[in-house]
């Protein structure tokens, strides 16, 4: 790659957000490319217009181009306000970018995710303090962005009542989501990566019972593609290898270094970006994406748009907790589990979506070992599927959810071991 080109797009020490905006004008491109122009913007109508509960494939809905439109516009209008609002780019505000625009595939929208901004906006007013200081959480806590729309969309309101309404209870997620956030991540110990997920889903399982006290329609059929497009498996073939490769060049090309992740943890809050640079970081967010399609394929799944969303997410946090070496015996023990489960193939999107979010748990596994960690994927594939009817999908991050439980139930269990052996062995020596 020209010398020029690198020096662009990116830092030793960070991502520069220029390369947030390529990742955005790639998306759109293709999606304008992909669908004719007519055609993009009646599904991103569609889009917007959706009540969009857990699972609403965009594909489905309104179409592969404006599907990508969607997660591209995602990307670009979040990655101008980091631009603006924040001093550097981290590990984690990459991955929440590519955890929104991953969900942006089957959930979140433009109209959905901005109500939960301003509220954010406007905790940061009462708190006194920078809003750059919240960006982080304000992005991940989109995963609620489902209660605004099926409460503008989904309820048969007038929209001079439903909008109003539907945009006041964003504004609301927004503004409480911030404390809470802090307080359960003490509940995991931070071996859950998604804790914003778990918050989510304690916080939409009150909103989810307020609605049905009311007789407030809170889930809708699930609306999934059931068919692979070879454009669109192609695109992400391609954008892997494009993050292997600039992850190759920056790191003076070579993989060289890459063994280095075996000895994190990824136990929050990590920080791969700062802590091993950038080019290692791409290398691992590559090797992150292909291994996740290949399990795809192997299992003999569709990478329709709720599966991409967990495969960009997996990419995402590539750069904040997540390696080949955490991951893989996760997805193996959740493997296990459905093999024996007599309720979803490996292949279906339900048990596609706990393979590849499930891994929100690899940090057990890079602290206490692999047979933790194929311990908790077991646990993992069994909980999951439960944890959905509490909040009604309106919590977009479900796998956070059940992935709080699972770590809050194992890890006090393991450190209780992991102590005993301590002991044990101490008294040998003596």
């Amino acid at each position: 790659m020209n010398a020029k080109i690198t020096q662009y797009f990116f830092t030793e020490d960070s991502v520069k957000a220029n390369f947030l905006y390529l990742v955005s004008l790639i998306f759109i491109l293709f999606g304008l490319l992909v669908d004719p122009l007519n055609q993009v913007w009646d599904g991103f109508l569609a889009i917007l217009t959706s009540p969009s509960n857990l699972i609403t494939d965009y594909f489905e809905l309104g179409g592969i181009g404006a599907t990508f439109v969607n997660a591209g516009l995602l990307m670009l209008i979040n990655a101008m306000a980091i631009k603006r609002f924040s001093t550097k780019i981290t590990g984690p505000l990459v991955a929440a970018l590519f955890t929104v625009m991953g969900f942006a595939f089957f959930g979140k929208n433009l109209y959905n995710s901005i109500p939960i901004t301003l509220g954010t906006l406007l905790y940061s007013q009462y708190r006194n303090m920078p809003i750059g200081n919240f960006l982080l959480t304000s992005l991940f806590a989109t995963t609620l962005a489902p209660v605004v729309s099926i409460i503008t969309f989904g309820q048969g309101l007038s929209y001079w009542v439903s909008v109003p309404l539907g945009v006041l209870v964003g504004v609301f997620i927004g503004f409480t989501i911030h404390p809470m956030g802090s307080s359960f991540l003490r509940f995991h110990q931070g071996y859950n990566l998604y804790n914003m997920g778990f918050t989510a889903g304690v916080l939409g399982m009150i909103i989810a019972s307020i609605m049905r006290v009311f007789d407030l329609t809170t889930t809708y059929d699930p609306i999934i593609q059931t068919h692979s497009i070879i454009e669109v498996e192609a695109f992400f073939v391609a954008f892997s290898l494009f993050l292997l490769v600039i992850g190759f060049m920056l790191n003076g090309k070579s993989f060289k270094g890459y063994g280095i992740f075996k000895k994190d943890s990824g136990r929050l809050i990590s920080d791969f970006v700062t802590d091993y640079g950038v080019g290692l970081t791409f290398i691992n967010m590559g090797v992150l994406g292909l291994a996740s399609l290949a399990y795809v394929w192997v299992v003999g799944g569709t990478l329709e748009g709720a599966v991409i969303g967990g495969v960009l997410t997996v990419i995402g946090f590539g750069t904040f907790g997540k390696h080949i070496f955490n991951v893989t015996p996760v997805v193996i023990g959740i493997f296990a589990m459905q093999v024996m489960m007599a309720v979803d193939e490996p292949s279906s999107t339900a048990s596609l979506l706990s393979a590849l979010f499930g891994t929100t748990l690899a940090p057990i596994a890079g602290h206490y070992g692999w047979k933790a960690g194929f311990l908790v994927g077991l646990l993992h594939a069994g909980l999951v599927p439960n944890t959905g009817i509490t909040h009604a999908g309106l919590n977009l991050y479900n796998n956070g959810f059940a992935g709080g439980f699972v770590a809050a139930t194992v890890v006090p269990v393991l450190d209780g071991i992991r102590e005993r052996n301590e002991m044990r062995e101490g008294i040998s020596k003596d």
